[in-house]
């Protein structure tokens, strides 16, 4: 008995022991036990259908049912295996699914989680080229109006391609042979594998942004189509054509097509075309200028022997005639120009000794020096006048001072003590006018002409009485 038979006769036995003890289950519980039972016993198939109803979710995940004429099952392929599909899921497109068959507790629902995909009668990377072709054409990528032109002569090609390969050997061969001057870098990155897209990518961004190439060349040899599918990739396909620089795809051989073919601003068969379109501007002028060389070559050679037969022809006297008569009229020729030479000359030197005499009238006429004496004998008067006003104001000052400083002493007090008065005051400061401002016992300072002295009044005594004073000389 196999292991299917032994689960489905658990099976029975379970819903005929259910039956005799009459058990009632919560809709939750048999759900999740049914489900455990088919998920053991269909862990692995393969189902083949057509897509319905296919609904792609903002998760990522992907709903749809596959059908036949007789039956449908749901389907869900999560967000991870719906990335490694190689196209993508469409309505109506015949499918053959591989996964485990589950039950959905909320809806207890029966469904197909799938693992992976394939299409059926299409391989399913010939299917994803047609898919993403149909795509990036509507989209315009592959419109001739957005292709760029490439540069006739460039200085300097950029090359992705992997180091190790033919295809670089064969490429350098065809540009040394066809045009030594132009410059190769090479930007070393892989070509097939899942790292491919990648490296490709930022290969094309780096030489965009390096500003020392003029044109991208993407080279590979030929391979399956598993091998290209690098090539086939939208993530290519859209840094091609994001290029600034104009983008040669030469990949494969002549039969081979890919998505960055169509992308590419130029399609070259193989590397080696690709070598040769770029350097074929150059190739057609290096061969234009050499075949006039050749031509040029022949024409001189023609030419000599003319003259070398017209030579031969003259006469030996009438060569030495033609010859003494032209040495004569180039004799002549060069007296003539001499002299026309010596008269033009004679004509600048006397022009210029005219203009440096009027130069030096003009210089005299405006000599500084004749300026500078006026200038001095002006500032000489000047000077005097000031001198003169400066004395008359001093005198004037003099007298004026004078005068002031006499009407000063004579009303200065000093004057009236010179004269024998005296001037007395407190120990206040305030002067005595009146015999009524001192009380005997106050000292006071009396200030004469030569100096000062203070005393203490004792006896007060009305106008005519002496005064008693003691006194100390200060």
């Amino acid at each position: 008995m196999t292991a299917n038979d032994q689960s489905s006769r658990q099976l029975d036995l379970a819903f005929e022991e259910e039956q005799v003890t009459r058990r009632v289950w919560p809709v939750g519980e048999l759900v999740e036990q049914v489900r455990e039972l088919v998920e053991k016993k269909y862990l692995d198939v393969w189902v083949e259908g057509e897509i319905s109803n296919l609904r792609p979710a903002p998760s990522g995940h992907i709903y749809f049912t596959l059908k036949d004429d007789e039956a449908q099952l749901p389907v869900v392929l999560f967000r991870r295996q719906a990335l490694l599909l190689r196209f993508r899921p469409e309505d109506g497109l015949h499918v053959l699914a591989r996964g485990r068959v589950s039950v959905y507790p909320q809806r207890g629902q029966l469904q197909l989680v799938a693992e992976t995909m394939e299409p059926v009668g299409a391989g399913s990377l010939q299917l994803a080229f047609e898919q993403l072709k149909e795509r990036l054409k509507a989209e315009g990528l592959f419109d001739a109006e957005r292709k760029k032109a490439l540069p006739a002569f460039p200085r300097s090609v950029g090359i992705i391609t992997s180091p190790t390969g033919a295809v670089i050997r064969d490429f350098l061969n065809i540009v040394a042979r066809r045009h030594s001057g132009l410059n190769v870098m090479l930007y070393p990155a892989s070509m097939q594998g899942e790292a491919a897209p990648a490296e490709i990518e930022a290969a094309l961004a780096q030489l965009n942004a390096s500003g020392v190439v003029d044109v991208i060349v993407l080279a590979r040899g030929g391979g399956s189509l598993e091998d290209l599918a690098a090539f086939n990739s939208e993530r290519v396909a859209r840094a091609i054509s994001q290029s600034a620089l104009p983008v040669v795809s030469a990949i494969g051989h002549e039969t081979d097509f890919t998505i960055a073919d169509f992308v590419a601003d130029l399609r070259a068969p193989t590397p080696s075309a690709a070598a040769e379109l770029i350097t074929e501007a150059q190739h057609k002028v290096a061969d234009r200028v050499m075949s006039y060389g050749v031509r040029l070559d022949r024409a001189v050679r023609y030419q000599m022997l003319q003259v070398r037969q017209r030579i031969e022809s003259l006469h030996a006297e009438r060569a030495e005639w033609r010859v003494t008569s032209l040495l004569h009229r180039l004799d002549q020729r060069l007296d003539d120009l001499a002299m026309r030479m010596e008269n033009q000359i004679a004509l600048q030197i006397r022009a210029g000794a005219n203009r440096a005499a009027e130069l030096s009238g003009t210089v005299m006429r405006h000599d500084p020096r004749h300026q500078l004496g006026a200038a001095r004998e002006r500032l000489a008067q000047d000077t005097t006048r000031l001198n003169r006003m400066c004395e008359r104001l001093l005198h004037d000052a003099a007298v004026q001072l004078q005068a002031s400083s006499a009407r000063l002493n004579a009303l200065s007090p000093l004057a009236v003590l010179d004269r024998g008065y005296a001037l007395v005051q407190r120990t206040d400061g305030v002067v005595v006018r009146s015999a009524g401002q001192v009380a005997a016992g106050d000292v006071v300072m009396t200030r004469l002409s030569d100096g000062s002295f203070t005393s203490r009044v004792e006896n007060l005594s009305g106008i005519g009485s002496e005064k008693k004073t003691r006194t100390r000389k200060k």
